[in-house]
């Protein structure tokens, strides 16, 4: 067993306590897309579910245990929505900070859901900063996306639903933060030891990727991509740790991968797919010969899109 923060046994208590609604997502062989990568391929879906991603399997252990009545969280869209979501149902007033540049979809749709949205004018790293200052005058709970490890064990739960399903030879998890790659590899590692778990990032955007490999908290001072639910510049020591334990390898893709990997969803499994979801396709395409003949599982872990720049990157 893989020696993390996590624990299996809160991960699969976590099960009695996620709404329904976000567990046992889609998962099934896509044969159009083997036709066309050259490999067996199992998509996950995780955005079959009121906020079209995996975070709400992590917020709702959050809120589940949260002592107060607020909580405030940085968010590049998908963990606010999701927080939102969990919060409104069990009436915790929840504020999120993101920045003004994240995707107007995203944004949109955390107002909808009943949280405060605050903006910043700049990139993810200074809504955390943001985040946590209004957390601290508010004395309420900051949400940490990956650093809480609630996010990382609600996450772990879509682990326990891939080594149900398998064998398989590999998983393929988009790596930001680290609470889905820490999570779903913790349980892998632990209950079906043969599946590779492969973390995949924007080369623009690597972070986490270059602290995997240097086994050292690495910073960046730009992340540039259009992965924006990824976009990370400074890991968290403690998700890494957890990441050297629950990983086998950690790669980095290019942006023309990342866009073709979102025109293959759209052209040959039907699905619109956010960049972050599209980035297990990308590591396909950019190393085929390691994947040929194997079944590997992508976890399509977001499907909130900004329409003029999807309309863009599949050429409509």
């Amino acid at each position: 067993m893989p020696e993390t923060r996590l624990d299996l046994g809160r991960i699969r208590a976590a099960r009695r306590v996620i709404d329904p609604v976000f567990l046992e997502s889609p998962l099934y062989r896509c044969e159009p897309l083997e036709r066309v990568l050259g490999c067996r391929v199992s998509i996950k879906l995780e955005t079959a579910n009121p906020v079209r991603s995996f975070k709400g399997r992590g917020t709702e252990l959050v809120v589940h245990g949260l002592a107060g009545r607020a909580a405030v969280c940085a968010s590049a869209g998908n963990l606010g929505q999701a927080l939102a979501l969990s919060g409104r149902s069990r009436g915790i007033d929840v504020t999120v900070v993101a920045s003004r540049f994240a995707p107007a979809a995203k944004l949109e749709r955390i107002r909808a859901l009943g949280a405060r949205l605050e903006l910043v004018d700049g990139d993810f790293e200074l809504a955390r900063e943001r985040a946590v200052a209004l957390a601290k005058e508010r004395g309420v709970r900051l949400v940490e996306d990956s650093l809480d490890v609630e996010t990382c064990e609600g996450a772990a739960t879509i682990g326990l639903e891939l080594a149900a399903a398998g064998p398989f030879d590999a998983v393929l998890v988009a790596l930001g933060g680290g609470a889905l790659a820490t999570g779903v590899g913790h349980v892998l590692k632990t209950l079906a030891p043969g599946t590779e778990v492969i973390t995949v990032q924007p080369a623009g955007a690597p972070a986490m990727t270059l602290s995997w490999r240097a086994r050292r908290v690495v910073t960046t001072d730009t992340a540039d991509t259009i992965a924006d639910g990824v976009a990370g510049r400074f890991p968290i020591r403690e998700v890494l740790d957890d990441l050297l334990a629950a990983a086998d390898d950690a790669v980095l893709v290019t942006e023309a991968s990342i866009i073709a990997g979102i025109r293959l969803f759209l052209e040959h499994a039907g699905l619109v797919v956010e960049p972050s979801a599209a980035l297990g396709l990308a590591a396909i395409l950019e190393d085929r010969d390691r994947f040929a003949g194997r079944h590997v599982v992508t976890i399509v872990c977001g499907g909130n899109v900004d329409l003029p720049a999807y309309r863009g990157w599949v050429g409509s």
